[in-house]
């Protein structure tokens, strides 16, 4: 099929999704995303902003190495630096893209750009063309379009088409958008630019206003050919259009959409945990498609209904979608080349022999406390290794935590700080709190604590709990995720890597804010 025959699924999970505030990830988390959304079989993997840093650089440049199936992208504003930056990343690439942007709206080009009209269709050009004299692929956003004037929308999208770019995104950068006036909008569009057949309209909706899908879809039915959007909806302040409502919602409702996405939906629910498990940012259980209660009826009615006739209740089966899939996999009994085979189905590898005996010798001690292992235990093995093998000074030896009913709780805690073992201890008002306040009477860290949140990887008693701990020092947001079945011990985990995140230093480059 070409990009006009199906519906383009352009992820960005690892670029805007990243810019949720603490949702930072290592080239290695990103690579295992990149593989994830590779098998779910994404057109478009946008793997990041290669100027931003250099750790974004290695992201994309090694996410261009490896994946094959997708299309490999690096957003990049309308200079020659990052352009040329973006190019040099996904050189490797099969099938490579670069994304130029700038903005278009009157109140972003005057005060954030401080550049009149023209200019800006000039840099606009200028940035297409360079872009094309590295790759054929070349798609170009109008940022704040949701704000613009539609007069000069027209006018720049026939500039950049005769420039060279091959896909225009229409941005509802902020979520003002409201899905009928938003359809319009890509209408319009479609209709008045001279030259709209030389290129694949796509549009990249914002969720502030809880529009996102909503309005991703209104734009598909007025001709939209790729919808921009990442796993779980991730993404900068209230997040992205969610990939999962919109590929499910286009699959479900053939009737009004005659037009289907590539995506192998039995990967959605498998991709969606591992993003959860790297960024720390749980699913709510009342989420559409990958919540723990989308396929759960409680309603006495409904069972029935249900258990009479599926269809009575349910528009989708949960098997669709990856539910019931990852059954028990691995045991106590199970050896290291069984272990490391279903690493490798889940898109797990490591670099080294070192790390794999690591990650073994973490599952097997889970084997001896938990009778049935998942892949989302999995995961969170392959979480906690790769955070061992690139931790900071930080480091929890071992605690001792009383919690006793009238006894106010005590925290005892042994830490290591650049390889040096101090032991410390403190009160709390809870177990949790103990912990936290001894961790901070060693290390003095100055941060403030945002987020707290503890949540089961699987189900049982004996399940891992999964501890997020948010925190924030001068402006930088960090998250801190540790598992462990002792949820106390996964709390101090969490908070330490924290910490050890914090004290890395290094901001990246906002490419929403940064002058262009």
């Amino acid at each position: 099929m070409s990009a006009t025959e199906h519906l383009v699924i352009f992820d960005t999970t690892l670029r805007d999704g990243e810019q949720s505030p603490g949702a930072t990830m290592n080239k290695a988390e990103k690579l295992r995303i990149a593989k994830a959304l590779e098998k779910l079989r994404v057109d478009v993997i946008e793997a990041g902003f290669a100027i931003a840093s250099q750790g974004d650089f290695d992201a994309v440049k090694s996410i261009a190495e490896t994946i094959t199936e997708s299309t490999v992208c690096s957003l990049a504003r309308a200079l020659d630096s990052d352009i040329d930056r973006a190019a040099e990343a996904i050189r490797p690439a099969e099938r490579g893209r670069i994304h130029t942007f700038i903005a278009t709206s009157p109140i972003h080009m005057k005060h954030k750009l401080q550049m009149e009209p023209a200019e800006v269709v000039e840099q606009a050009v200028r940035a297409v063309k360079r872009a094309r004299s590295h790759v054929d692929d070349v798609e170009f956003s109008c940022e704040d379009a949701g704000r613009s004037e539609l007069d000069f929308l027209c006018r720049i999208i026939e500039a950049a088409i005769d420039a060279g770019a091959r896909t225009i995104n229409i941005p509802d950068t902020v979520g003002y958008a409201i899905p009928e006036q938003f359809g319009e909008t890509i209408r319009q569009i479609m209709n008045r630019v001279p030259n709209a057949d030389k290129a694949v309209f796509s549009v990249h909706c914002h969720n502030d206003l809880g529009l996102a899908v909503a309005n991703s879809l209104a734009a598909v039915t007025q001709g939209a050919r790729q919808v921009e959007c990442t796993i779980n909806g991730l993404g900068e302040r209230a997040g992205n259009a969610a990939l999962e409502e919109i590929v499910m919602a286009v699959r479900t409702r053939q009737d009004l959409f005659n037009i289907d996405t590539r995506i192998d939906t039995q990967h959605i629910v498998p991709a969606s945990r591992l993003v959860s498990t790297i960024t720390g940012f749980p699913v709510q259980p009342n989420k559409a498609i990958v919540g723990a209660n989308a396929f759960a009826h409680e309603s006495g009615i409904h069972q029935d209904g249900v258990l009479k006739h599926r269809e009575t209740y349910e528009i989708m089966r949960a098997q669709d979608v990856g539910w019931h899939t990852n059954s028990l996999v691995l045991g106590k009994h199970s050896g290291r080349n069984a272990f490391r085979t279903r690493l490798l189905e889940l898109g797990i590898q490591f670099d080294t022999e070192t790390e794999l005996n690591e990650a073994f010798t973490r599952f097997k001690a889970l084997a001896d406390l938990k009778h049935e292992i998942f892949d989302e235990d999995l995961q969170a093995i392959a979480s906690d290794t790769r955070q061992k093998e690139e931790e900071g000074p930080y480091g929890l030896v071992c605690m001792q935590v009383c919690s006793e009913t009238g006894v106010v709780p005590r925290a005892s805690l042994t830490i290591s700080v650049e390889g040096k073992e101090h032991k410390v201890e403190a009160e709390g008002s809870g177990p949790v709190d103990a912990t936290f306040k001894a961790i901070e009477s060693l290390v003095d860290s100055g941060c403030n604590l945002q987020l707290y949140s503890v949540n089961a990887i699987t189900s049982g008693t004996d399940a891992q709990g999964e501890v997020t701990v948010r925190l924030e020092r001068g402006g930088r947001i960090v998250n801190g995720v540790g598992s462990d079945t002792d949820v106390i011990i996964a709390s101090a985990k969490a908070y330490i890597e924290a910490l050890n995140l914090i004290s890395r230093g290094g901001i990246r480059q906002h490419p929403q804010v940064a002058d262009v």
